[in-house]
């Protein structure tokens, strides 16, 4: 008998399955359970045109809020899960309650890591992770308030762009020699840090933090930085209490295969959560990025269902920092790559950077240059070996290498 499915996570990655087996024609139970008061919303405004008062808070919606009536999903929203039995196939609330499922699909995404130094878990301490997280801060960064962000990645440099941008003073401090420079290397990485400097940020690379304070930060060589506002962005762990708590095989996220589905045939995972196989690079990889929270549910719906669904999407990111837009295409770990190449202006602002590794391109990025997301998603995927003049040549089409 089926007893229908339940969504673990009222995220993009579940709203987005909901939606996805309604559309291949489930017409079951459908269950979609979150631990926040809001409904399923995007999280990259959070750190861009929601944080910068730029969106309505109606547009990071998944859906509108009648969808999920008239779709007949049930939404059990401020419910935290407490427990999951794959083999009996229930989901236990926290009070108790017990729903059953005949398939399970978990989206329960990540959560901001904290800093371990004393003060690292004060309440003092801002994390950006939550639409309450981005109100609070958007009403903190105004004129003249001192700002200090702790970790210069992704979120970290957009949150200290909109603070800037809103005329507070900012400060980043990162240990790393240069921001981003695990994930972009050396070449591309010093983008970034002559980007916020050009907009006034004080970006203090190579620093220990030895302690947070609610009035700042006290710093490895016993200096301080004063803060009015104190943000730490120093990445995000996946969720996975309650998959390892059941059994499920968990390293560095949910291990799933190509359908999506977890070390149980019944469970699946999408999303921040899941460390799926790809079939493009041959082994499992958890990407961190809307992108693959926007088009993992669909294959798992399917794959729910059933259906011989596969994700093998390549890897998609994009970020906007004042007048940078950067979009990022492919998959090339840290020192998995031997070159990087570019085309275009870098000084202006305006090329485009490809790691490559044998020749191959393993991903590109462009920054404030457009339409070239899919020349550049063929090239990754169809791994051959590529003339690195002729991919530095803009005269050169990018579908013609």
């Amino acid at each position: 008998m089926d007893t229908g499915i339940v969504i673990v996570g009222a995220s993009l990655a579940g709203a987005k399955a909901a939606e996805a087996l309604r559309a291949e024609g489930y017409r079951g139970p459908v269950t979609l359970v979150g631990d926040e008061a809001e409904r399923p919303y995007e999280r990259p405004p959070l750190s861009k045109g929601y944080l910068l008062g730029k969106e309505e808070k109606e547009k990071i919606y998944v859906h509108p809020a009648d969808w999920y009536e008239q779709h007949e999903v049930v939404l059990r929203l401020g419910t935290a899960v407490s427990a999951i039995d794959p083999a009996g196939h229930t989901v236990t609330l926290e009070g108790g309650e017990r729903l059953p499922f005949s398939k399970l699909l978990l989206a329960t995404g990540s959560a901001p890591r904290t800093l371990p130094v004393p003060g690292g878990d004060g309440d003092f301490v801002r994390t950006l992770r939550r639409v309450g997280d981005s109100e609070g801060l958007r009403a903190a960064f105004r004129p003249g308030a001192r700002v200090v962000v702790v970790g210069a990645g992704w979120i970290g440099l957009e949150a200290a762009a909109a603070a800037r941008t809103a005329g507070a003073e900012v400060t980043v401090l990162e240990s790393a020699e240069l921001p981003l420079l695990r994930v972009l290397g050396r070449e591309a990485a010093q983008v970034f840090a002559d980007l916020h400097r050009a907009h006034g940020v004080d970006l203090r690379l190579g620093v220990e933090v030895a302690e947070l304070r609610a009035d700042g930060v006290r710093l490895g060589d016993g200096g301080t930085v004063p803060a009015d506002v104190l943000l730490v962005g120093v990445g995000i762990s996946p969720n996975t209490a309650l998959a390892e708590n059941a059994g499920l095989t968990v390293d560095n996220g949910v291990r799933t295969d190509q359908h999506l589905a977890t070390s149980h045939p019944d469970v699946f995972a999408a999303g921040d959560v899941a460390n799926a196989f790809h079939p493009l690079f041959g082994k499992p990889i958890r990407v961190e990025h809307w992108a693959n929270a926007l088009n993992q549910p669909a294959v798992a719906a399917a794959s729910m269902l059933g259906k011989a669904a596969v994700y093998d999407r390549v890897p998609y990111f994009f970020t906007d920092q004042y007048d940078l837009g950067m979009e990022y295409t492919g998959y090339a770990e840290p020192g998995g790559y031997d070159r990087v190449v570019f085309r275009g202006d870098v000084a202006g602002r305006e090329f485009i950077a490809f790691w490559l590794s044998g020749g191959k391109v393993l991903a590109g990025m462009n920054v404030n240059v457009w339409d070239v997301t899919d020349p550049i998603r063929e090239l990754v995927r169809s791994g051959r070996a590529v003339d690195p003049d002729r991919l530095a040549d803009p005269a050169v089409p990018l579908d013609e290498l």
